[in-house]
């Protein structure tokens, strides 16, 4: 028995070490369980023979695997053939002093909401949104009684005293623009859907960036000239890709850094939801070179309130991930030191035509 058996065997969630050629090399017990099968019959077969994954997974998988970067996916359905779809979370990472090889981490939902503190902030998250959506307008009614009457009662006093009369209405502030958000978030209507041109979107959030929060940072676009349009809501993916810039000009260390906007076409990413594949052939990609990820939020940056930041409420990579899925696309990130990718998917305009 290796020095690590006791471990491996001991992980609560299924795991796979993956070969070089994509075939499964080694799997712990409760990868068995997992895909119903003995580490007898599975160790040899092809993974994504054993693995069907919701999401354009092989081509991510491959790329994490030549850049060495870690790859993680949120709430993806994964079947197996034997078993109908889970919700769950995939972590892969390369498998160190071992070239080609990767380890795969799955965390079906059911399983995550009963292992880890993680489950519980993220259940409780959930809760508090929906509560805040609820009370917000009762909340920010006397937030803006208590700002008026500590603006009133700062002119009778000393300027010693209007300090604390100075930090009420900035808090109060700060609170409302918090349930604003929360608001917004819950808010956000179902997208309209029509012919959008990716590159009108990407130069429109970068020009309002570039007047705000960005404004120190450098630029450079890497555009396919011959994208064709994708089928979302224009308005709706300016604030996605908003949310994305902010977040990557919020990372840059002195916010002087550089961003890289990237679209191009790859027509062999397809998914597969309520039984149907979807191609999502059109990515547009942001990416900055910041620090990357904390680790220990990296598999939870869509997920609400999860925020790398002193201050930060982690709404924003939130309502991007929402959005992006009422488009019926798929959202990703790519983080390592230097260098982090977010990447969205999406479906061709005429999409619907050519599946009818």
């Amino acid at each position: 028995m290796s020095a690590d058996e006791p471990l491996w065997a001991s992980l609560p969630v299924p795991a796979l070490v993956i070969d070089a050629v994509d075939r499964i090399a080694r799997l712990n017990p409760a990868a068995e369980g997992f895909l119903l099968g003995s580490a007898r019959t599975l160790v040899g077969a092809p993974v994504w023979s054993r693995l069907m994954v919701d999401a354009p997974l092989e081509a991510a998988f491959t790329r994490a695997r030549e850049s060495g970067a870690p790859l993680f996916v949120n709430d993806v359905d994964v079947g197996t053939g034997a078993r109908p779809p889970v919700l769950c979370s995939l972590q892969v990472a390369p498998l160190a002093g071992a070239p080609g090889r990767m380890l795969m981490l799955i965390a079906p939902r059911e399983m995550a909401g009963r292992v880890g503190q993680n489950s519980t902030v993220k259940s409780a998250a959930r809760s508090a949104i929906g509560m805040a959506e609820m009370l917000a307008h009762e909340i920010k009614n006397p937030l803006a009684g208590i700002t008026g009457a500590a603006q009133l009662l700062s002119m009778t006093l000393t300027a010693e005293d209007r300090e604390l009369t100075d930090l009420i209405v900035s808090e109060s502030r700060r609170i409302v623009a918090l349930l604003e958000r929360v608001e917004q978030f819950g808010n956000v209507g179902a997208p309209v859907l029509h012919a959008v041109n990716l590159h009108d979107v990407l130069d429109r959030a970068r020009r309002s960036a570039m007047l705000g929060f960005a404004g120190g940072m450098r630029f450079v676009e890497d555009y396919d000239p011959s994208l064709p349009p994708a089928l979302g809501d224009g308005d709706q993916l300016v604030q996605v890709v908003l949310n994305l810039l902010k977040n990557a000009a919020e990372a840059a260390r002195g916010g002087n850094g550089t961003i890289r906007l990237r679209t191009h076409y790859d027509a062999a990413l397809r998914v597969r939801r309520g039984g149907d594949a979807r191609a999502l052939p059109l990515h547009l990609e942001v990416i900055d070179d910041g620090p990357g990820l904390p680790p220990e939020i990296a598999s939870d940056v869509f997920e609400p309130f999860v925020s790398g930041r002193e201050n930060g409420t982690g709404l924003g990579l939130a309502l991007a991930a929402k959005i992006v899925s009422d488009h019926g696309g798929w959202i990703s990130v790519d983080s390592v030191p230097g260098r982090t990718v977010f990447r969205i998917s999406l479906q061709r305009a005429d999409a619907q035509d050519k599946e009818g």
